[in-house]
């Protein structure tokens, strides 16, 4: 089998990149489609107008639902404006759409995050929702984004529970990759692990313990520090070049099972992924030394470490089965582990990292 590593075709990162976008883009065409939901336009407006002064622009206002009617009416949009390159601005769901508009026209896409929440900006992978905002299906593109581009003082000036989340998500990329390096799956990209793919994980996850909590001081206070350029970096390209071209195992599929539980919908994807990440460590057997050096980093930088910081406060065994038995359904990705994992080994996981976090 070949080995695949996939990465977007150029990534910038820095303080200020907001305002220097037409030196960036400029390069992938002149008439720019600008896709921003309702917050981004009323607080950036200015600072994408600067950055792209040179270039012709439209600024599309996103309404909120990565859906296929709000895709084709972008699309529609695009194409009246003879756009000659998508620019997507935002949260994950305004990203996702910029992605999908740029695959449906054919056009090239910058993608320009304002949170570091997840690693999904870098990946070749928009989540489709019905109009009312239930997951509909995963559309898997082509390639990955032209530029993707970071300007960590916006990033900085967001809440800082979306950078935690960001931490939380890139906290199971090294420990998923490894999984899938023993049982030499398929990753995203469609190939092997490349050697490369692991490392970059692993630097995710060094550079998380070593800078998570000083970032989360920095952001805070409104600064943007070293620590914060770093984590800002393995939220976002180490944590996607390593998920995409490395592999997802338990944590994700676990993750996906608690969505099961209404009481988890007010938490970020990356607490529930945090916590998941804990119980893959325990389904592994892993040493007890990097257990409690997970468990905590979690509870220094402000992640779930128990049922009851998921909002499950009074966790039933029947309840927390049936996490395990939507964990476990044909084709999750906790089949890529080296082992046979059932919905009893889960169940039994997830409530012992609840004890072991107490």
């Amino acid at each position: 089998m070949a080995k695949i590593l996939t990465a977007p075709g150029k990534y910038i990162q820095g303080k200020g990149t907001l305002k220097e976008l037409g030196k960036y883009v400029g390069d992938l065409g002149n008439n720019v489609l600008a896709i921003c939901d309702e917050f981004i336009l009323d607080s950036f407006s200015k600072q994408i107008k600067v950055g792209l002064e040179d270039e012709q622009l439209r600024l599309g206002k996103f309404n909120g639902e990565c859906s296929r009617a709000e895709i084709d009416r972008l699309k529609e949009l695009a194409q009246a404006e003879e756009a000659e390159v998508i620019i997507g601005i935002g949260g994950g769901k305004t990203l996702d759409t910029a992605k999908a508009v740029s695959y449906y026209t054919n056009l090239p896409v910058a993608i320009v995050p304002t949170i570091a929440a997840t690693d999904a900006p870098c990946s070749a992978l928009s989540v489709i929702y019905t109009e009312e905002g239930v997951f509909e299906e995963y559309l898997f593109l082509p390639s990955n984004p032209n530029l993707v581009i970071m300007d960590t003082k916006v990033i900085a000036q967001a809440p800082v529970e979306f950078l935690i989340a960001g931490i939380g998500d890139a906290l199971a990329t090294y420990f998923e990759a490894e999984a899938c390096s023993v049982t030499r799956v398929d990753n995203i990209a469609g190939g092997s692990q490349t050697a490369a793919a692991l490392n970059l994980a692993q630097l995710c996850y060094e550079t998380l313990l070593d800078y998570g909590v000083t970032a989360k001081k920095a952001v805070e206070a409104g600064g943007v520090t070293e620590a914060v350029e770093k984590i800002v970096e393995a939220n976002t390209l180490l944590s996607g070049l390593g998920f995409e071209s490395g592999g997802l195992a338990a944590a994700h599929a676990i993750h996906n099972g608690f969505t099961v539980l209404e009481k988890t919908h007010s938490k970020t994807h990356g607490e529930k992924v945090a916590y998941s990440t804990i119980v893959q460590l325990v389904l592994e057997d892993r040493p007890p030394r990097v257990i409690e050096q997970v468990i905590n980093f979690c509870k220094e930088v402000g992640l779930p470490t128990t049922l009851a910081d998921l909002g499950i406060e009074q966790a039933t065994e029947e309840g927390i089965l049936e996490v395990a038995k939507a964990s476990c359904v044909e084709d999750e990705t906790i089949h890529n582990m080296p082992f046979e994992v059932t919905p009893g080994l889960v169940k039994d996981a997830i409530l012992a990292v609840d004890k072991l976090s107490r």
